[in-house]
């Protein structure tokens, strides 16, 4: 029997409407009940591509046992965190307080009247090495609600306390910005200059260690940095040399989905190999914008042909008919001999007897370029989990000149057989079980999207004048978005913006974040096409979010505001609103 969660449109919410727990979305019925019954509240948030949300899903909430010390003792509440991302910042700071670390699902405890008090993220389904698991931790905190709440409840209040007062120290009142704003902006741009610098990955590109992450808004500042100083100036020279590098190592890495195109969350080592396959709609937008940007610093046509590469994986599989942009896609998916399992993966990895069936005579030169091997190419250390045994990831670990050379190819020669044996594998993998796609359309990502199409239409008819049919189809990809958004996701009559639509829009307002990336949007879709629809509506919603967001007190904008106090009838622990 269904639970409640299957009347909800959030994907995530959703992938759980068939659990034994007796899930709540977010929402007044559950405070409700939990004020009547005084029992705790259980949140339980996450998203519908996360992979450990999955595994906790799998493990502790598909279980009778489980679902019965739920039942009996909580008031669970599901939340999907992109629909409300709000109501996960303030629960995600008090976690981070708690444990040092955050992430998702994100599992946390609140009273009847939403203050957290116990948190963390992934827990097992069972006692582990010293760390508690599930059951015990439910236990646990049945046992001292009934026998000494008001501990447990102090315990959680010291927390807030602390983060209440680290917030009220760090903001900073318009008064004390005065006349050194200029000095104080010099400051804060050369100290991340300075620790880009000193973190940049030299052999490798990116920042830092494993897990590698893109940072696409760290690539944008250093390409500001190089237009701002001139890029031949010693720190332009400098900006370019880490952001453009960065993006050849990551186009040539596993991270890169070679075959489909667009990149996967993140590299779980540090060399840009093995991702963690999930795609996130707003890194294909951001890391679109790095390519483009890297063409213009560097002549370099192959970060056009990267961003090309992200923008037709996205017109290609995460495109809605109506126009608007999908969210992610997940990192599991059915494997192909056994579809009642699940692997992370699964869908994008290749066993060298694959490569050798598909591609017959050109395997050989395939092989060689992407790094294909008998056993597979994945390290032991990197698969966790040893779902990527005798599997390899793609990735490019020479030139292509180099290959050419050594199979006695010309460069076109190797280009074209590369492009086909791609179309080919391309078609082999359309065949297997699709990971999930959340198909729901988030206003602020949608706008990040616009950008990427509508810069793209630029930067590429100036890359190709002779062929310009696909600048021209950027271009409608990023108006038909934009489109959508008015249609769909706006409120012609209250001037608002809401955050989320899927078959229909949710009910939640847009936020800082949605007004932001959507009115930089229309603006570059402007500078694009010159219609002036869109400049005018740009100027409608930045007084909209002037309206919602500016602080003309403090002098700034605040991202969100949590809601937490609206739906406890109260003043809120975070924000301090009531």
């Amino acid at each position: 029997m269904p639970n409640r969660l299957a009347l909800e449109s959030s994907p995530y919410l959703r992938q759980h409407a068939e659990n034994p727990v007796d899930w709540f979305p977010w929402g007044a019925e559950a405070f409700a009940k939990a004020a009547a019954e005084q029992k705790p509240i259980f949140l339980s948030i996450g998203y519908s591509t996360c992979h450990w949300c999955h595994v906790m899903a799998h493990e502790s909430f598909e279980s009778e046992a489980i679902a019965k010390l739920l039942n009996d003792s909580f008031i669970s509440v599901k939340l999907d965190r992109e629909e409300r991302p709000d109501v996960d910042r303030v629960y995600m700071s008090f976690v981070q307080a708690v444990t040092g670390h955050g992430g998702w699902p994100l599992s946390v405890w609140l009273t009847p009247d939403l203050k957290p008090f116990y948190g963390g993220t992934y827990f097992p389904p069972e006692d582990r090495q010293g760390r508690s698991g599930f059951p015990s931790i439910l236990q646990a905190i049945t046992k001292g609600w009934k026998e000494d709440r008001k501990t447990l409840i102090s315990q959680g209040e010291t927390v807030v306390e602390t983060l209440k007062e680290n917030k009220q120290s760090a903001q900073v009142s318009s008064g004390d910005l005065g006349i050194t704003l200029a000095e104080k902006g010099s400051e804060a741009y050369q100290a991340c200059f300075s620790q880009l610098y000193e973190g940049f990955d030299s052999a490798k590109g990116g920042f830092g260690g494993a897990p590698k992450f893109p940072r696409p808004s760290n690539l944008d500042f250093l390409f500001r940095c190089a237009a701002m100083q001139g890029i031949k100036s010693d720190v332009g020279s400098a900006a370019v040399k880490m952001a453009a590098p960065t993006l050849s190592h990551m186009a040539r890495g596993g991270i890169h989905d070679h075959i489909g195109g667009g990149f996967h969350r993140y590299s779980v080592d540090g060399e840009w190999f093995v991702p963690h396959f999930e795609k996130m709609l707003y890194d294909q937008a951001q890391i679109c914008v790095n390519a483009l940007e890297a063409w213009q610093a560097t002549g370099d046509a192959r970060h056009v042909w990267l961003a090309r590469d992200i923008l037709d994986y996205v017109l290609r599989d995460l495109t809605d008919a109506k126009g608007g942009f999908y969210s992610a896609e997940d990192a599991d998916s059915k494997l192909a001999d056994n579809p009642s399992s699940h692997a992370e993966g699964a869908y994008y990895l290749w066993s060298q007897n694959e490569i050798n069936t598909h591609l017959k005579t050109d395997a050989e030169f395939f092989s060689s370029v992407y790094t294909i091997e008998p056993n597979g190419n994945v390290p032991q250390a990197s698969d966790h989990f040893n779902e990527f045994k005798g599997k390899n990831i793609l990735r490019m670990t020479k030139p292509l000149s180099t290959a050419a050379n050594e199979a006695g190819l010309s460069m076109e020669e190797a280009s074209d057989l590369l492009v086909k044996s791609l179309e080919v594998l391309r078609g082999v993998r359309s065949n297997r079980p699709h990971p999930h796609k959340d198909d729901k359309v988030i206003t602020a990502w949608n706008g990040l999207m616009i950008s990427a199409f509508a810069k793209a239409s630029q930067v590429i008819a100036a890359f190709d004048e002779v062929n310009s049919s696909a600048a021209k189809e950027y271009l409608s990809a990023a108006t038909r978005a934009a489109e959508f958004i008015f249609n769909e996701l706006f409120d012609h009559k209250k001037g608002v913006l809401y955050r989320s639509w899927r078959s229909k829009r949710a009910p939640a307002e847009g936020f800082a974040e949605d007004y932001a990336f959507l009115i930089q949007g229309l603006l570059d879709l402007y500078e694009a096409s010159f219609d002036v629809k869109w400049l005018k509506w740009s100027v409608q919603l930045q007084a909209m979010m002037d309206a919602l967001f500016y602080d003309s007190v403090g002098g700034i904008v605040w991202a969100v505001c949590c809601g937490v106090c609206c739906v406890a009838g109260g003043t809120c622990w975070d924000c301090g609103d009531g």
